[in-house]
């Protein structure tokens, strides 16, 4: 038995189960299961709903066989870790319970889920059918997008948005093979139908939401709605509700964008470079992730919407399994709606690559303005927010020379590294692998080949190498001043504050210079060195208690 701490109180992960009365093994089994098919996480047993440890029922003294129990009463069966905890001098039990991909239930036939009130608190509610199949397809075992849709024909095709799909295989430069097949091919080629047994087609989810009739999509796809939105001071400028299919709607949105979305040119050489508001192109990207990737097991409309600071767009539906707000940038493509998502790739409309993400970013990033924000993503929806911050017009031009003489764009790497210098000024590689969301060797190259093309300037020679921008790009954003604060002194310059500090103050330690002279703790040991060597100061004492005083001049016995 093991000390441990409770949690403060219950969560989507933690559940509080009193055990005075004896809990039966029923509730018990439910709650295990209501974990287990959200995030997993903990069940303390033994504990009140307000956090207050009141022990075990003596029928609970042997824990041994409460694992056995909980996979004999669940299907599939369920493993659990049951540990017997120590609170306060009470004994309780803590039963880890994981995230199960394959939906699980009671034997019973009870299955699940568990979910957050409005009030803040859990609670544990019955999973209906179709919220069973939107988990599957957030794992990516069921792809909805590739089913056909009950009650559809091909009579259900609207042939102007047929004709749409070819000419944005043209606009977007698509797949060009497309625009060559018949009808009926490319409906296959695209997965927009599937044949039945008795060989006829019918429309799948994919197929009605690119070229269905929008009369059948409000019959058959009811979940199917998105909105522009744009709030301008508190006051609502424009608020409109859409169910067009999803290429028609991609126009909608961005014609009806383009008015607020104002442009200015920076001329850089002989070329004009536009700055807009937000870069089309990320806009795009955004807004067709949005459709695409949002769940359509839940009603709810995807918002576009343009606010004072910053253009917001939301879907329903989270991050499904394996993709994290912190792993956005280099995690393997996982689209919920996979039949939907290479047919958009196929058009044109997306990332072929699956590296939308990353168009994103650029399309933030190289004007200068802040990354995207997916903070306020959580498990019911996707929250994009771009700021609409003013262009570092004079960075801009900097990106555009660099990539000329490069005849390639910038990674994206190495716009998040500038962007996370220019933002906190000095970092080390290990600082910012979490940015690009690297380990620390790529970050490291990263910051060694921007040092290398002149962007960045690095410091020590150590493992606490730092980096800062270069001279040369802080002279193009004017700010001369700031490359001086943040390179920091020359090497005579920072033995001088050193020499200093100790004839003011009688003696230094090493914290002290790393202060002083915003040094890492490498750079600091070998600026000490340096004086230790040349005669100007002397080493007192060893380990945590070493300091460093002035050379005293010793008399010369031949004298």
């Amino acid at each position: 038995m093991s000390n441990a701490r409770l949690p403060a109180a219950e969560s989507l992960t933690i559940e509080f189960k009193s055990d005075r009365k004896r809990l039966p093994d029923t509730e018990l089994v439910e709650a295990l299961v209501c974990l287990a098919n959200t995030e997993g996480g903990e069940l303390w047993l033994g504990v009140e709903d307000d956090g207050q440890a009141t022990g075990l029922h003596a029928d609970h003294a042997v824990l041994s066989g409460l694992a056995g129990l909980v996979a004999a009463r669940t299907s599939p069966s369920l493993q659990v870790d049951v540990h017997a905890v120590e609170v306060g001098g009470v004994r309780v039990a803590c039963i880890r319970v994981p995230k199960v991909q394959a939906e699980v239930a009671t034997t019973a036939g009870v299955s699940l889920r568990r979910r957050i009130k409005h009030d803040g608190t859990p609670e544990c509610v019955p999973m209906l059918p179709h919220e069973r199949i939107s988990r599957a397809s957030s794992f990516g075992l069921v792809d909805v997008s590739a089913q056909p849709v009950a009650g559809c024909t091909l009579a259900d095709f609207d042939p102007l948005e047929r004709e749409r799909l070819r000419q944005a295989v043209q606009q977007y430069g698509g797949d060009r093979v497309l625009l060559e097949l018949d009808d009926e091919a490319l409906e296959g080629a695209l997965g927009l139908t599937v044949r039945q047994a008795d060989g006829s087609r019918v429309p799948t989810l994919t197929g009605l939401l690119l070229i269905g009739r929008e009369s059948v999509l409000q019959q058959r796809v009811a979940t199917h709605e998105f909105a522009f939105q744009v709030l301008a001071q508190q006051a609502v400028r424009f608020n409109e509700f859409r169910r067009f299919p999803l290429l028609k709607a991609l126009d909608w949105l961005e014609t009806n964008f383009r008015p607020y979305n104002p442009e200015e040119e920076l001329q850089v050489g002989l070329f004009r470079v536009p700055v807009p508001l937000v870069d089309m192109a990320a806009f795009r990207e955004a807004v067709a992730n949005a459709l695409i990737h949002r769940d359509y097991h839940h009603l709810g409309a995807v918002h576009v919407r343009l606010e004072d600071d910053a253009l917001v767009i939301s879907n329903p539906g989270g991050l499904v399994d394996g993709v994290t707000v912190a792993n956005l940038l280099v995690t393997e493509p996982r689209p919920r709606n996979r039949a939907l998502a290479d047919a958009m790739k196929r058009i044109g409309v997306v990332e072929r690559s699956g590296r939308g993400v990353d168009t994103i970013y650029r399309g933030m990033l190289k004007f200068g303005r802040p990354a995207p924000d997916y903070g306020r993503t959580d498990a019911s929806s996707v929250v994009l927010v771009l700021p609409t911050a003013p262009a570092d017009l004079a960075f801009r031009r900097m990106v555009v020379d660099v990539e000329r003489r490069r005849n390639a764009e910038l990674p994206i790497d190495s716009l998040i590294a500038l962007a996370a210098l220019r933002q906190f000024k000095r970092l080390s590689a290990l600082s910012l692998a979490q940015y690009i969301q690297r380990d620390a060797a790529s970050a490291k190259h990263t910051l060694e080949a921007l040092t290398e093309a002149g962007l960045v300037q690095a410091h020590g020679n150590t493992r606490g190498r730092s980096y800062t921008l270069s001279a040369t790009v802080y002279s193009v954003v004017s700010d001369k001043a700031a490359y001086t604060r943040q390179a920091g002194f020359s090497s005579i310059q920072h033995e001088q504050m050193v020499l200093s500090y100790v004839r003011q103050y009688g003696q230094i330690k090493r914290s002290e210079v790393m202060g002083l002279c915003h040094l890492t703790e490498g750079q600091a040991k070998e600026l000490l060195r340096r004086l230790v060597a040349s005669g100007q100061i002397e080493l007192q004492g060893s380990g945590r208690a070493s300091f460093y005083l002035e050379h005293q001049a010793r008399p010369n016995p031949a004298d």
